[in-house]
């Protein structure tokens, strides 16, 4: 035998419960009962633009087409931080309370989904990802995620609007997004959580309008809207195209005459600049053009914009230089240096990228040097002789920022950033237990160290040694150190 309760006038008897889904039944017929001039055509339109992401994805879309990086950012934290509370919702908190939806008796039908939900009321999965891509977005950009925020209230209260949710179900969904892009921040921490690379800061002349400034062009990743937005915001700075071929003799005329040697280019560009401009005791302006951009990311200039205010602003700091040589070869390098396996990835990886472009040249590369199955490196150190699968020198320490790759936090701490892997069997998984592995981490396969220099002896003849995704040959003795505070170089300061 059942009993019918009124939720809609509480007495004295009626618990703690009763009464909370007495009020979220009245505030739903009130949302149900009001007319909002302009709404019925708009919120039920928006509510089914949300299903299944399809709004969010749009708009994250739209973000990534802007081609600013902090919008790149945004959308890419908003869309993983709805992902993690849409796949949260529906596999756990729907299952866990299964509440009915609400009936429609009081909602007009023009405001009514045309396919209502089959599934349980609470929480709102709709709304959890509104919140879950809002937050996430302007946790990276305050200034977008205003923007993307009326978007996903309009969606919230659209639930509501259409009788598709209570109102309880809408602000437990909202708090439950909000809660997922924090949780997925505390993983995967925001840029201005993470340690400032700038510093030591250094002396140096603020350009206005770029004037002093000589600035070469790699035309492998020169376009002509970028030179647009380079003549845009530094329009009295010297722009120099060239071809990859002849980089350095344009970088080594364009140092006898600028204040400032400036480069655009990938990490293989900038470390060309970067030797020009150590010789030459200049300071360098980056600008990344690349795909990977290692050194620009970590040093925090992004675009043309973050570029020109470090320059009009006078903003710089000194950053260590890493040094490899072998009697009378030397060079340098910003990101990585490298002996053994990872060298012949990276020649495999330059020798299919054109065609194939970069993402899947290494894919293609790393097959095809570890189906190759060469003998490891035979390499002194120590004084002992080892077989080695890898000898990786890192320019500063590399930290893990959540699954992502790795990066630094700080460009002037005075170390390398060693690991090694060691020879035996199965390289493959070798490799891949390295580099799952912590950044100080020891075992029979490979291990890991911070040192200020290291001399790797009994090299033999055409040895390949990568650096900043360049490559050459080695032999003999092959010391690796470091240049503390070596190199001069511009960078906005990290206000937002």
């Amino acid at each position: 035998m059942t009993a019918d309760i009124d939720l809609t006038a509480p007495g004295p008897g009626h618990t703690l419960r009763d009464r909370l889904l007495a009020l979220d039944l009245r505030a739903f017929e009130a949302v149900a009962a009001r007319h909002w001039p302009g709404a019925d055509p708009l919120l039920p339109r928006l509510s089914r633009g949300a299903n299944h992401g399809v709004l969010w994805f749009g708009m994250a879309a739209a973000l990534a087409a802007t081609g600013s990086p902090r919008a790149r950012r945004a959308a890419v934290r908003g869309i993983a931080s709805l992902a993690v509370a849409s796949a949260t919702i529906n596999t756990v908190g729907k299952r866990s309370v299964r509440r009915p939806r609400p009936l429609l008796d009081t909602v007009p039908l023009m405001r009514q989904l045309k396919r209502q939900p089959i599934t349980t009321s609470f929480p709102s999965g709709h709304s959890a990802s509104a919140a879950a891509f809002a937050t996430g977005v302007a946790l990276e950009s305050g200034p977008l995620g205003a923007v993307v925020a009326p978007v996903a209230a309009g969606v919230a209260l659209s639930r509501i609007y259409t009788g598709a949710h209570f109102p309880s179900d809408v602000l437990a969904g909202a708090a439950f997004g909000v809660g997922t892009a924090f949780a997925v921040r505390a993983l995967v921490p925001t840029r201005d959580q993470l340690p400032s690379p700038g510093r030591p800061r250094a002396d140096v002349p603020a350009l206005r309008d770029g004037e002093g400034l000589v600035l070469v062009v790699n035309k492998a990743a020169g376009t002509s809207e970028r030179m647009r937005a380079l003549g845009d915001a530094l329009p009295l700075a010297e722009l120099v195209e060239c071809e990859p071929d002849r980089l350095r003799a344009e970088l080594e005329k364009a140092a006898a005459r600028a204040q400032v040697l400036g480069v655009c280019g990938g990490d293989g560009t900038v470390n060309a600049a970067a030797t020009v401009a150590l010789r030459q005791g200049l300071p360098l302006a980056v600008l990344p053009g690349g795909t990977l951009n290692h050194f620009a990311k970590d040093l925090g200039v992004e675009d043309v914009r973050g570029l020109s205010r470090a320059l009009s602003e006078g903003e710089a700091v000194r950053v260590d230089v890493g040094r490899f040589s072998a009697g009378d070869q030397e060079g340098f390098f910003l990101n990585t240096c490298s002996l053994g396996v990872y060298p012949e990835l990276v020649r495999e990886r330059n020798r299919w990228s054109k065609r194939i472009g970069g993402w899947p040249a290494g894919v293609v590369a790393a097959l095809r040097v570890l189906r190759a199955g060469r003998h490891p490196l035979r390499a002194e150190l120590d004084g002992e002789e080892r077989p080695l699968w890898l000898l990786f020198a890192g320019n500063g320490t590399y930290h893990r920022t959540g699954p992502l790759p790795a990066r630094r936090h700080d460009l002037a701490d005075g170390r390398l950033d060693v690991r090694v892997v060691h020879g035996g069997r199965f390289p493959a998984l070798r490799l891949f237990a390295a580099a799952a592995a912590g950044p100080l981490t020891r075992s029979s396969s490979h291990s890991a160290v911070r040192v200020g220099g290291l001399r790797v002896q009994g090299v033999e003849p055409g040895t390949l040694l990568a650096f900043d995704g360049e490559v050459t040959t080695m032999e003999g003795d092959v010391t690796i150190q470091k240049l503390p505070e070596a190199l001069t170089v511009y960078r906005p300061s990290m206000r937002r």
